[in-house]
Order: C-alpha cells, then sequence, then structure tokens
C-alpha cells in the first residue's frame, strides 16, 4: 500500500520512524456528469472572476476571505513558517480507556507502518504496551495543512490511527428529540426486547453493499443493450407521516426475523403483569369454587333420586307379598 505521510511517532523520548497508510477506500460507483442531448462529456474550468480568463492549477493560490469579501493570500511559505511541532510527528499526549472516545468524534482510519528496520523494536514495543494497558493513545498530528487529533489502537498485529474531529466541532443535539411527550408502554419494551433478541449477532464481515450491486448489474445490462431496472412499485417505500399500530408492527418484526432464522415464527404471549395475573387468580378461585359448588348439587341430587327409587322399589314389593 502506498504512503501518504511520512513521519514519526513520539512516545517521551522515543521516536518511532512511520509510514501513514489509508486503512479504508471507497468502494462506492462514481458516474460523470455528460451532456444529456449528445452525451458529451461536462467539465469544470477554473476561471478568474476579474478578467474571464482560465487558470492553470500551477497559477492558483490560496487565500482567506474576511466577512466583507475581501481576499487575504496566504502562501505556502506563510504556512510552512508557522510553530507547528506535530508537521512531522504523530505526538501522543494521552492515554485513556477507549471508551471515553466519543465515536461521533471518529473520522478516517489510517494503519502505521514502522519505517525501517530500526523502528520495527520501539514499533513492537509501543503496540504491545496498548495490548496489555487495554488503553488507547490520544494524539495529535498535522496532516493536508492542518492539526488534526488522532487515536491510536492495535488492530491485529498493526497500529491503527483514527483522526478525531475535535471537541468544539461537535454540535450539541439540541431540536433533534421528539418534542412531543411520549409514553412507551412495557408491553412494546417487551416486544422490542424479544425483536433485539430475535435479530441476535450478526458477522459483519457477511455484510455487502446491495445498492452497489444493483447499481453494477444495471450498467452491465445498459452496456449490453438492455434495459435499466424497473422502478419500485407504489407501496414500496415508506410513508413517513403514517400512523402505526406499533404493537402489530413489533409482532410482525419478531415474526419476520424468526422465520428468516429458520426459528418459530409464533410470537411467545407476554406475561401478565401484577395487576392482571391478580386478576386472573381471582377469576380462577371465582370458577373453581363455582365448579364445587356445581359438583356438590350434582351429588346431592343424584343421592336423594337414588333414595327414592329406592323406596319406592320397597313399597312394591311389600304390595305383593300374600297375606
Amino acid at each position: 500500500m502506498r504512503s501518504i505521510w511520512n513521519g514519526a511517532i513520539s512516545f517521551g523520548l522515543v521516536s518511532i520512524p512511520i509510514k501513514l497508510v489509508n486503512a479504508t477506500e471507497s468502494r462506492s460507483v462514481s458516474f460523470r456528469q455528460i451532456h444529456t442531448e449528445d452525451g458529451g462529456r461536462v467539465r469544470y474550468k477554473k476561471v478568474c472572476e476579474l478578467d474571464g480568463e482560465e487558470v492553470a492549477a500551477a497559477d492558483i493560490g490560496k487565500a482567506y476571505e474576511e466577512a466583507d469579501g475581501t481576499m487575504i493570500p496566504i502562501t505556502d511559505e506563510d504556512l510552512a513558517a508557522l510553530p507547528l511541532p506535530t508537521a512531522k510527528t504523530i505526538e501522543i499526549v494521552a492515554f485513556v480507556p477507549a471508551g471515553e472516545i466519543d465515536p461521533l468524534q471518529m473520522e478516517a482510519a489510517y494503519y502505521l507502518s514502522a519505517n525501517g528496520v530500526p523502528a520495527a523494536k520501539p514499533y513492537t514495543l509501543l503496540r504491545e504496551a496498548l495490548k496489555r494497558s487495554d488503553k488507547v493513545a490520544v494524539a495529535k498530528f498535522a496532516l493536508r495543512g492542518r492539526e488534526r487529533l488522532g487515536m491510536l489502537r492495535v488492530v491485529d498485529d498493526v497500529i491503527a490511527m483514527h483522526g478525531l474531529l475535535w471537541p468544539d466541532e461537535i454540535r450539541a443535539p439540541e431540536g433533534v428529540a421528539p418534542e412531543t411527550p411520549v409514553t412507551v408502554r412495557e408491553a412494546e419494551l417487551d416486544l422490542a426486547d424479544a425483536l433485539m433478541a430475535t435479530l441476535g449477532e450478526v458477522d459483519i464481515g457477511t455484510l455487502h453493499d446491495d445498492y452497489r450491486t444493483a447499481v453494477e448489474e444495471m450498467i452491465a445490462a445498459k452496456a449490453e443493450g438492455g434495459e435499466a431496472v424497473a422502478p419500485p412499485t407504489p407501496g414500496e417505500e415508506g410513508g413517513g407521516g403514517q400512523v402505526i399500530d406499533l404493537m402489530a408492527a413489533l409482532e410482525s418484526s419478531v415474526r419476520a426475523a424468526r422465520e428468516a432464522r429458520g426459528e418459530d415464527a409464533e410470537v411467545t404471549e407476554l406475561k401478565p403483569r401484577a395487576k392482571k395475573a391478580a386478576a386472573k387468580k381471582t377469576t380462577t378461585k371465582k370458577t373453581t369454587t363455582a365448579k364445587k359448588t356445581t359438583a356438590t348439587k350434582k351429588s346431592a341430587a343424584t343421592k336423594k333420586a337414588t333414595a327414592t327409587k329406592k323406596t319406592t322399589q320397597a313399597k312394591k314389593a311389600t304390595r305383593k307379598r300374600p297375606a
């Protein structure tokens, strides 16, 4: 892999020469802009607003625009003269538990490669120290003209670094949560728990970009003279403003998830809460008492009928005897 930055990790008085390599890559399908009438490629030209002439890349510089529109030219020499100790150094400033890093801060990821044989020993030392401490290193470094914050951690046998946003670059989530008061019932939470348990865990490595696959198949079909994929039929898209039966949706979700996993699709009936259980117990007691009363009445009636029958038979036998 091609390195994008060469420098060193500053670990106290230990300096570790390293190369910075991109740890990720974009697999998105990219498109070009064309003129729809004739299919010609549409390109952008950089034009000076003052004279209207196209400007070559070598003649383009930097400037800071003030509020009134005034441009203040900034040269590479101006930036190089600034006191930036991290210009060629990843300076470790602290070691903290990984849980203290807010995922909202994380940006691009890089691999840090030991640059040369002499760097192997201190590189391995830092890697093993990170492993044993179960912590991550917080560092400052400069890349693409600005100082940045980073987090170093171990991935397999390599030290990886995540670029981090500065704390003041994270916006507060004001006005994002629902403003309308909402009450969630215990039964709804129970079904949500059941759905989470049914979905279970997943091997991230098995997930893939279905949309990218569909785009690639569509492009291949059109390249061979075929037709584009038919648009989805109405009803397939979700209705953001529709009012749904949350319990029914949760039950259907649990059922579908279980069917997808090859499990019994029947949704287990929720256990009654304390009040419902007490009511059910009282009802059961009343039913049992009623059944016992009915059985007692039937038994008494049966005994009475038997006694009457025996008395009648005795009278008849007495009459038939000779005088």
